[in-house]
């Protein structure tokens, strides 16, 4: 407990979940609407219902949706933020036992929108990936991979970003540092539960590439405040930012494993595998073995050494002997990128490497764009503000944010990691995970992870998980799974039906009555 009052008042956001003041009107204030915005957030708890059905698995699921917003308060009892927050919920059977599952994007500075629109909500946008989706009129479709036949779905955005906002005399650095967003996010989700009647829910949290860094330190803060939880869901994680500090060479190692992946998709090796998976296996040896090795020695590496190296992670990436050695055997992604397609005036995507684009200039150092992110943001944010709109029926004055970039700028990377005295100066959040579950050994961690991810790499992630110390009672708790797609699976709609699939699965193994 004393670690939970710790963080939150570090934040300067203390929680008093069950104060009688929580219900209260909240005043709004001037200086709580950016100047990005016209209007002012709503002062008070809102909820726009509808109701709805979608066909999962040839049953119909009758479902009700609800679009709207909570207040989060200070210990005084004094509004701080409205959190926005799209929830479905099924209509039959006991509510309060069935699942509830808390879903966010990350960023910093990104809303929900992305997993809400194409993940696991009962629509979502069709998109052409991984090739550029054309301009509108997009398509809003069915979606039959929902996971509402499983838990209920609670979509959030963190203050700042979607029609989120800080209130009263807050400001956005009160909730823009990772324990400052962590205590925002533990009291919104405590607020829903609450007025929600979900506490003896079975619950789960779900985030996506920051999201998941949050996940690490929000199910350990929320679990000390006596929430427990069922399981966390991973998905293209980064869990260790120290890792990507200057003069360590993990960086390079996780990214190995996935530059040989985007050489087996585009077909750059000489003796192309027909398994990928099998494939990988060789190369995950190879980068923490050999390659791991030279790396060590830095600037004393052998010759003879280091063109060993140099020529078999030529052989796995695809990249020439030459352009390795004259890296130092160190090669950045956004280089890999640029590189690997380079003899056809390409690139390949960072958040999904099977994208290919074009630069002005095919001869420079690193892509001019990300061209998995250019190629489908446009149909994500338009057919998100067309579903809120006539769907949904939620109007606000304010501008929806999909991503505010003044959130990563001014983000407070500093740290009070579970048992650790001091904070820590950049975000680790795998010792948070691991004593989550230890003190919830019944905790269940899935890993979801995409072969072509170049911004969460999946080795990085393997790594930063195998070395939680877990105690070998706890290790049957962790689980992974792969796809071939990138940092948003669910581009792929392939591998968005296996998704869900394996996470039906989870789900039926980590509930009970």
């Amino acid at each position: 407990m004393r670690r939970l009052l710790t963080l939150l008042m570090a934040g300067s956001l203390v929680l008093s979940p069950f104060s009688t003041t929580l219900a209260k009107d909240a005043p709004t204030d001037k200086k709580a609407a950016s100047k990005d915005d016209d209007g002012q957030p709503p002062s008070t708890e809102t909820a726009v219902r509808s109701k709805h059905s979608v066909s999962i698995n040839g049953r119909s699921v009758s479902y009700t949706a609800t679009a709207g917003t909570v207040i989060i308060r200070d210990d005084k009892g004094e509004p701080q933020a409205s959190v926005f927050y799209v929830a479905y919920t099924v209509d039959t059977g006991k509510a309060e036992k069935r699942p509830v599952t808390f879903l966010y994007n990350g960023g910093p500075g990104s809303s929900s929108m992305w997993l809400h629109m194409g993940s696991f909500g009962p629509v979502r946008i069709a998109t052409a990936s991984p090739a550029a989706t054309a301009p509108a009129p997009y398509k809003l479709v069915p979606n039959s991979d929902s996971l509402l036949d499983k838990t209920d779905l609670v979509f959030i955005d963190a203050v700042g970003t979607g029609y989120s906002r800080p209130l009263g005399k807050a400001e956005g650095k009160d909730f823009w540092g990772v324990d400052q967003d962590v205590s925002a996010f533990a009291r919104a989700i405590q607020r829903y539960v609450t007025i929600n009647n979900r506490w003896n829910s079975p619950k789960f949290l779900y985030g996506e590439s920051y999201g998941t860094t949050r996940s690490g330190a929000l199910v350990d803060v929320l679990q000390d405040k006596g929430m427990a939880f069922n399981g966390v869901i991973i998905m293209s994680s980064i869990l260790n930012y120290g890792m990507r500090m200057p003069g360590y060479d993990e960086m390079f190692i996780g990214y190995v494993p996935s530059y040989a992946a985007a050489a087996w998709y585009h077909n750059k090796l000489a003796n192309k595998p027909a398994d990928l998976k099998t494939y990988l296996d060789q190369v995950r040896a190879f980068a923490r073995g050999a390659y791991a090795t030279a790396l060590a020695k830095g600037q004393d590496v052998p010759p003879a050494e280091a063109d060993a190296v140099a020529r078999q992670l030529a052989a796995y990436t695809g990249m020439s002997v030459d352009y390795i050695k004259e890296a130092n055997l160190r090669v950045d992604p956004s280089r890999f990128r640029k590189e690997l397609l380079r003899n056809e005036r390409r690139t390949i995507g960072r958040y999904d490497a099977r994208f290919e684009g074009t630069d002005e200039d095919a001869a420079g150092e690193t892509p001019d764009y990300d061209a998995s992110d250019t190629g489908i943001s446009g149909a994500f944010v338009t057919a998100f503000h067309d579903y809120v709109s006539n769907e949904l029926k939620y109007q606000s004055n304010l501008d929806y944010r999909p991503t505010f970039g003044d959130i990563g700028k001014a983000w407070d990377w500093k740290h009070q990691a579970a048992g650790i005295k001091r904070p820590l100066q950049t975000a680790y959040v795998a010792g948070d995970l691991a004593h989550a579950m230890r003190t919830n050994p019944n905790l269940q961690l899935l890993s979801v992870n995409g072969y072509y991810d170049f911004a969460t790499p999946f080795f990085n992630t393997e790594y930063d998980i195998s070395h939680m110390n877990l105690e070998p009672s706890l290790r049957n708790n962790v689980h992974f799974l792969y796809y071939p797609s990138g940092h948003m699976i669910y581009l792929n709609t392939e591998a968005l039906k296996d998704l869900k699939g394996d996470l039906a699965r989870y789900y039926d193994a980590t509930t009970h009555s």
